[in-house]
């Protein structure tokens, strides 16, 4: 088996996402402390049934929510996956959550405190600035 190194902001402070929102800083903070990054599912498109790798380190700095991760080659939606980051035809990053705390502003949220469930690798993320911002070949494991 090999894997993929990647990281990247999964989230980005202050800036408006497609639907409206902005998240705030620390709105991660308490989700952090309570689940390890092994625990938020690294996936595929949002698609609970397509998981294609792990999160290894997640932190707040203040820019937003980093990320890092592996993605391995167990299955074909993690192989295909490699390939799409390693040609550059796939590099966005897309939170899921529940919003735990917010406040209404201009037709969305301004997300206070979110419970932070998975991460996914997506074509087009919600928020177009959250991408991969480094990407290490394959390493055999």
């Amino acid at each position: 088996m090999s894997f993929l190194q990647i990281a990247g902001y999964a989230s980005l402070f202050g800036i408006k996402d497609l639907a409206g929102d902005i998240v705030e800083r620390g709105a991660f903070a308490n989700s952090l402390k309570q689940l390890p990054a092994g625990s938020v599912r690294m996936l595929y498109q949002h698609n609970g049934n397509r998981p294609i790798g792990e999160w290894t380190k997640l932190f707040e700095d203040e820019i937003g929510l980093w990320a890092e991760g592996l993605i391995y080659d167990a299955n074909d939606d993690a192989a295909h996956a490699q390939s799409m980051v390693k040609s550059g035809q796939m590099d966005g990053l897309s939170i899921g959550f529940r919003t735990l705390d917010f406040t209404p502003a201009n037709g969305g949220r301004i997300l206070k405190e979110i419970d932070l469930r998975e991460i996914s690798l997506v074509a087009f993320p919600m928020l177009p600035r959250a991408r991969l911002k480094t990407i290490n070949q394959s390493i055999a494991a």
